[in-house]
């Protein structure tokens, strides 16, 4: 009996082929001879992610892809923290990896139970024994078993965040990973095996260690750590407002909204916001006689707008009576706008902005003098005036919102001290396990999806396919210069995720599986539905993430 056959359509050749029907992915790469810049660890199969061992039953269109693409670097770090789990249980037995963040290029982690700091000697350990365990080349062996045997493996593993959610989900059967007979799981798929890591590194971080991964193009290269003191404030900041809540983990949060107290968690991560942003508004007013222009800049969708409307009735409570002014308002004309390598216009470089009038006018601003603010037409690209001048009296004080406010070459003329900068970002405040920390550029995403859908008319796929470009921006205009700022503000909730959720799901399941975008969209939908959705009712009109839903009492 002739066996049933499938057609495998695959991207990398461009040409298709018949298998027999159950042919594993591994199978079809070692057939047509894939080869990319590092080891082939994955394939999108009609625009889905899988890992190698899957079995194709239909007749599928295929891209292998290794360790560069998006996808495959996803599966190599998580692969990684399997690896630093497995060591640290090795070494220290008793101890719980606590992995909180990525920060510095790398992902910061601690060693909850040791009681005395991490020494040097702790930290050649856990690398020696990494090391062994990638020598190893031990597979990742992915599971279905029931629900409840996975429940008992993560809590007699003392994982109890994760066995918390796994319980919450509801469903009968659930996937785990195993890795020489230890079981973890780590929202996503691994690689093969331990033996796809080809490059790490560990070191001392603060209170904790840094675990330190390959540049995202060049894996023979660890990318740079940098002591990032005031963005780890913030984390560490974002941590103790956890603690105050009791939510650390989405298995805590959907605990709040199980029970009926979403309200509480709303309000009282409302009232730390406003606290901070107060805080802020003190520092500034306490340098009221030297600082002219408060400069607030961040990454796309981190709130900068609303922060800086905010922040101006706190500095209105301390008597200083702020102007609005967006740097926006200062491109250059469009036939002057530097252009990327493709050619493409760059309006996200500092050589976008007319830094030489933008300086001039803020000098005659502070000299007391009447100016014209000007404002910017998108659509002909062209700068124009229509609003009547801006003279600033005693007690007046500028805050200018836009990307570059921590850049040294935006105010070449006027002296550092007559600025307060702030740097906003949305770090998400909750943690999906003790293993797992949620990106904050995905946090970010979710919000601009919302927030392009609802005001500017774009689908989710529009949002998902330009994200990379933004992104790119922002690592070359925006976080080198982070560390610039005299205060942060970590723009994101304790809940909002849990809120973002009824709204975020829809657009992205209006993305099919034709469409490149799906394997994102698929993606950011299983980590959405950890979470259990939570009504926006008690939002207020003042809150920051009413930027992106509607419904707020400030003008934009």
């Amino acid at each position: 009996m002739q066996m049933k056959q499938v057609e495998i359509y695959c991207r990398n050749t461009g040409t298709r082929h018949a298998y027999p029907m159950g042919v594993s992915l591994t199978e079809v790469c070692r057939d047509l001879d894939i080869n990319l810049k590092t080891a082939v660890c994955g394939a999108l199969v009609n625009n889905k992610l899988k890992e190698l061992s899957f079995s194709v039953v239909k007749s599928k269109t295929v891209e292998f892809i290794d360790m560069t693409h998006p996808d495959g670097r996803r599966m190599y770090i998580r692969s990684l923290l399997f690896v630093l789990y497995a060591a640290v249980r090795e070494v220290f037995p008793d101890i719980c990896l606590n992995i909180q963040h990525g920060i510095s290029n790398g992902y910061y982690a601690e060693l909850e139970g040791l009681g005395r700091p991490i020494s040097e000697s702790d930290l050649f350990a856990i690398q020696q024994e990494m090391q062994t365990i990638i020598d190893r080349n031990t597979p990742f062996e992915k599971r279905g078993i029931p629900t409840e045997e996975a429940v008992a493996i993560f809590r007699h593993q003392g994982l109890e965040a994760k066995a918390k959610l796994f319980e919450q989900q509801g469903t009968l059967y659930s996937y785990v990973y195993a890795m020489n007979g230890l079981s973890n799981y780590f929202y996503g798929h691994l690689l093969p095996s331990t033996g796809f890591i080809t490059n790490f590194g560990v070191e001392l971080y603060y209170e904790g260690i840094l675990l330190r991964v390959p540049h995202p193009t060049d894996f023979k290269t660890l990318q740079d750590s940098l002591k990032q003191e005031k963005l780890f404030g913030v984390y560490q900041e974002h941590k103790e407002w956890a603690e105050i809540l009791n939510v650390a983990t989405i298995g805590d949060l959907n605990e709040f909204t199980l029970q009926g107290r979403s309200g509480d968690i709303i309000k009282i991560s409302e009232a730390l916001h406003e606290k901070k942003v107060a805080e802020i508004a003190n520092q500034i007013s306490q340098r009221r006689d030297e600082v002219k222009v408060v400069l607030v800049a961040g990454p796309s969708s981190s709130g900068k707008t609303t922060f800086s409307k905010r922040l101006g009735v706190q500095l209105a409570v301390n008597g200083l009576w702020p102007y609005q002014i967006s740097l926006d308002d200062y491109f250059v004309d469009r036939e002057h706008t530097p252009r990327d390598e493709n050619g493409e216009y760059d309006f996200e470089a500092l050589e976008a902005i007319d830094i030489e009038f933008f300086n001039s006018q803020l000098l005659d601003l502070f000299a007391g003098k009447a100016v014209q603010i000007p404002r910017f037409d998108f659509h002909s690209g062209q700068r124009y005036f229509d609003g009547p001048p801006l003279q600033l009296k005693k007690g007046n004080i500028l805050i200018i919102e836009g990307i570059h406010g921590m850049n040294p070459g935006l105010l070449p003329h006027i002296d550092p001290q007559n600025t307060f900068r702030i740097f906003l970002s949305a770090l998400t405040q909750v943690s999906i396990d003790e293993h797992n920390h949620i990106s904050t550029a995905d946090n970010r995403l979710i919000r601009r999806m919302i927030r392009d859908s609802k005001y500017r008319g774009y689908p989710a796929r529009e949002t998902i396919r330009r994200w990379p470009l933004v992104r790119k921006g922002e690592e070359r205009n925006i976080f080198p210069y982070q560390e610039n700022a005299d205060a942060m503000f970590n723009s994101a909730t304790l809940y909002e995720l849990a809120v973002l959720k009824k709204y975020a799901e829809p657009l992205l399941q209006s993305v099919t599986e034709n469409q490149e975008e799906y394997v994102e969209s698929t993606r950011l939908l299983k980590f959405l539905s950890y979470f259990k959705p939570m009504d926006d009712a008690e939002i207020p009109p003042t809150s920051l993430l009413r930027e992106f839903l509607g419904g707020s009492s400030f003008k934009y």
